[in-house]
């Protein structure tokens, strides 16, 4: 390294403001950032003891950042954007969610997905049940209104 880049560096202002109001970089987050990732847990049906699980911390890590009062380490973000399948950018509130699946819908999907741990006899008498359930309401359903053609 040369003596004028050593110069050059001191002469540059410093990135971040070191005004004394501002707090320091280690105690600054996100606003709303713990209510996104309570968001995005719920509408991937997972409560805070699976996302803990998932993420190999305790259900008080997660709680802790839900919270508002601390955001995660950079590591534990890409872990948490991994979980929740979504990008760093979504988890971080840069660019808004692409997918939103209602709570319901994500439990439902998380359910069926269950059923894939099944030994494969198991599975194919859940969708028969299920293929059963769906012909009878289909049977027991009033059948369509014919549409008119408009005269």
């Amino acid at each position: 390294m040369k003596l004028t880049d050593l110069r050059w560096r001191a002469s540059r202002p410093p990135i971040a403001s070191t005004d004394d109001h501002d707090p320091p970089m280690k105690e600054r987050t996100l606003d709303g950032f713990g209510t996104r990732l309570a968001e995005l847990r719920q509408a991937r049906g997972l409560s805070q003891d699976e996302l803990a699980t998932l993420l190999g911390v305790s259900r008080r890590v997660v709680a802790y950042y839900e919270a508002e009062s601390a955001q995660p380490p950079g590591a534990l973000l890409v872990d948490l954007a991994r979980a929740l399948r979504v990008s760093t950018d979504e988890l971080l509130g840069v660019k808004a969610v692409s997918d939103k699946l209602s709570p319901k819908t994500a439990r439902l999907l998380k359910r069926l997905q269950r059923i894939e741990e099944l030994p494969p006899a198991d599975q194919r008498a859940v969708l028969k049940l299920v293929d059963a359930m769906l012909d009878t309401r289909r049977r027991s359903a009033p059948p369509p209104r014919a549409k008119r053609k408009a005269s």
